[in-house]
């Protein structure tokens, strides 16, 4: 499991690479992020969901359902929105409440 960094969309704030837990995210003379290490990801999803600027997605690979789509999440007050880009072009939206989340 990989993510996939989109330089046009990152902000450079350096966010994702505070929280990496597997100080893979690195921060480029550009002041953009990218990954030292890829293989070396182990897709916790941390970096997406701090990323405010969704320029930081999930590749879902077809070893996991995914055909190659990428889902980044935006945050909207108490809720997650997971969105899933697929390879056709469409977005699927998965929405989560986070003061539900933990409930069951």
């Amino acid at each position: 499991m990989s993510i996939v960094i989109n330089k046009e969309k990152c902000a450079g704030c350096g966010q994702c690479s505070i929280v990496c837990p597997g100080s893979l995210i690195k921060m480029g003379e550009d002041k953009k992020a990218y990954m030292k290490y890829p293989k070396d990801c182990w897709g916790c999803s941390s970096c997406i969901k701090e990323c405010k600027f969704e320029a930081i997605a999930l590749y879902l690979g077809a070893d996991m359902g995914g055909m190659g789509s990428k889902m980044s999440v935006i945050s909207k007050g108490d809720f997650l929105n997971w969105n899933i880009d697929k390879t056709d072009g469409s977005r699927e939206t998965i929405v989560i409440n986070k003061k539900e989340s933990n409930k069951y």
